[in-house]
């Protein structure tokens, strides 16, 4: 637990570095930050003093305290042989494999991981940003946090450029931030998977994306994109859509699937936003006594490890998962190096199993 001259000084650091003071502003008083605080006078005095003595303010005689050019003296200290991991989950899904593709090329180049998650919340991810700027890293490796809507910590990702912290984005990336990106065509490979619904007769698809992240706003594109010369079907699919938040409670989700599964003209194709949700959706679709895929075929997205050993086996787009780590991580330390950067799309890698096909 962090002391109280733990949380004056982080507290203030963070608002230096958020720009919430800038360099030049006049710091509050010794008075107003004991108030604010909670705390002794003496407390104040100690966290501000080693905010003076790393370089991020300093003390006019008479006067007070301002915030000090602390960009000059960067808190990034290359030496440090540190890179920044900032995903939205760790233990689950497809990031432990995506992780270990970093580490296996950053531990052979003589590099440590400083390991952070989001929960896919702003919160969490300002948090994550701070401690890793604070900390001093060599570069950074971030997945995007609920990448499709305006992000509220654009200013540290400003302050993370004027820091010149080399820095590459996986999976996602946001509107008006130059970093290099590595994503999977998700469009195409949507569109992809819907047209092989298609060709195996079905005519009634419902489309299940979430929409606060680009991944999911452009598969949805790529599902209404297979529609685009097959008109007829489009008029008898469906799409369902939802955000991070409801997958604390995936029962909402599933209640609307369920809704369109009890319907007199029920889909008899289901496009997932990922092989997690489509997993949980085979489950509901037993339970109402439907067979896959005889009844209603299904396909996920992302090769999920267990998709291939459930039954029916899950046709889905593969997720390049430990590539995508290994080349980030090598592009990243080009940057490093001083080499120029670059982003790498992943076509789609479509596999279809038996989720999805007619039984002979």
């Amino acid at each position: 637990m962090d002391t109280k001259y733990d949380i004056v000084k982080k507290g203030l650091r963070n608002d230096i570095i958020s720009g919430k003071f800038a360099i030049g502003d006049k710091l509050p008083t010794e008075a107003n930050l004991t108030e604010q605080y909670n705390v002794s006078r003496y407390t104040v005095r100690r966290a501000t003093a080693g905010l003076e003595q790393e370089h991020y303010l300093y003390r006019i005689q008479g006067d007070g305290m301002y915030v000090n050019d602390w960009k000059k003296v960067p808190a990034v200290k290359t030496e440090n042989k540190v890179i920044g991991v900032v995903t939205t989950h760790l233990a689950d899904y497809i990031f432990p494999e995506i992780i270990s593709g970093i580490d296996q090329v950053i531990s052979d180049a003589g590099y440590a991981l400083f390991i952070s998650n989001t929960h896919n919340t702003f919160d969490r991810e300002r948090r994550s940003l701070l401690r890793i700027i604070e900390s001093g890293v060599s570069g950074l490796i971030i997945e995007p946090t609920m990448s499709a809507l305006p992000n509220p910590n654009k200013d540290l990702y400003d302050q993370i450029k004027k820091l010149n912290i080399p820095t590459v984005f996986i999976n996602s990336t946001y509107d008006n931030l130059n970093f290099n990106y590595l994503g999977i065509n998700d469009i195409e490979a949507e569109s992809q998977l819907v047209e092989h619904l298609i060709s195996q007769g079905h005519k009634r698809i419902l489309g299940v994306f979430k929409v606060d992240d680009i991944q999911g706003a452009h598969r949805m594109q790529g599902f209404y994109k297979a529609f685009q010369t097959q008109p007829d079907y489009a008029l008898d699919s469906n799409l369902i859509m939802y955000q991070s938040n409801d997958e604390e409670n995936n029962a909402l989700i599933l209640n609307k699937i369920e809704t369109y599964l009890e319907m007199p003209n029920r889909p008899t194709a289901l496009a997932l936003y990922n092989d997690s949700l489509a997993i949980q959706t085979i489950d509901l679709i037993r339970s109402l006594g439907f067979r896959i895929p005889e009844d209603i075929a299904i396909v996920g997205f992302d090769d999920y490890g267990l998709s291939s050993y459930m039954t029916p086996s899950l046709t889905t787009n593969r997720h390049p998962k430990r590539k995508m780590g290994r080349d980030a991580a090598q592009i990243l330390l080009d940057i490093i190096n001083g080499q120029p950067g670059h982003d790498i799309i992943y076509e789609p890698d479509i596999i279809v199993r038996n989720s999805s096909m007619k039984p002979e």
